[in-house]
């Protein structure tokens, strides 16, 4: 198995990176959380998942070996493929699925395109066992656990009209960017993104 790939990033799009690894040129597919850290750089270590069908050898990459692992514990869930995975962690990063798991929240998952509520109970179900809250980087997530601004942020946004999936996902998604946003300015952002 490929663990990881160092190279120089040969071509890069959203949804895979092409690495030159001593004049062999690697396609890995990626998902956009990866692709957003990874694409302003020229030469990269990317956290490779080989994955073997009958037809294809497809390689998997990720920024960091958390996105991985949670990647494979999602393919290991009958009815979840590998372009699943890469969908829900390009809509969630792994901590922030991680903590959907661990509070039973379906409908966050079930807001991710292409997630059904049968497959969000089954990813809960399955994966909950395997994870806990200490599971989660506390660096991340020491301030969206109980953090008032997105609480307030949540409100008024929702009082708009907006979707509060919708409006969830986006809120965690700019605060893990930028965890020293003011309320303003995350209002402002997720009306931006809405």
């Amino acid at each position: 198995m490929i663990s990881f790939l160092c190279g120089v990033v040969v071509d890069i799009d959203a949804s895979m990176v092409i690495v030159d690894v001593n004049g062999v040129g690697y396609k890995v597919n990626i998902s956009l959380r990866t692709f957003s850290k990874i694409k302003d750089l020229e030469k990269i270590r990317i956290y490779t998942h080989l994955n073997i069908k009958d037809d294809a050898h497809t390689l998997y990459g990720f920024y960091n070996k958390r996105e991985r692992n949670t990647f494979i514990d999602l393919i290991s869930i009958s009815g979840v493929g590998p372009s699943t995975a890469i969908i829900i962690l390009s809509s969630l990063s792994a901590d922030e699925l991680k903590l959907a798991i661990v509070d039973s929240d379906v409908n966050k998952i079930k807001s991710i395109k292409g997630i059904g509520l049968k497959t969000a109970e089954r990813i809960i179900l399955e994966l909950k066992d395997k994870i806990s809250i200490n599971d989660l980087d506390s660096e991340n997530f020491s301030q969206n656990i109980g953090n008032t601004i997105k609480e307030e942020a949540l409100s008024a946004l929702t009082s708009l009209g907006i979707s509060k999936n919708v409006v969830e996902r986006h809120i965690d998604s700019i605060i893990f960017e930028n965890n020293d946003i003011d309320l303003e300015s995350l209002i402002k952002e997720v009306l931006k993104r809405s």
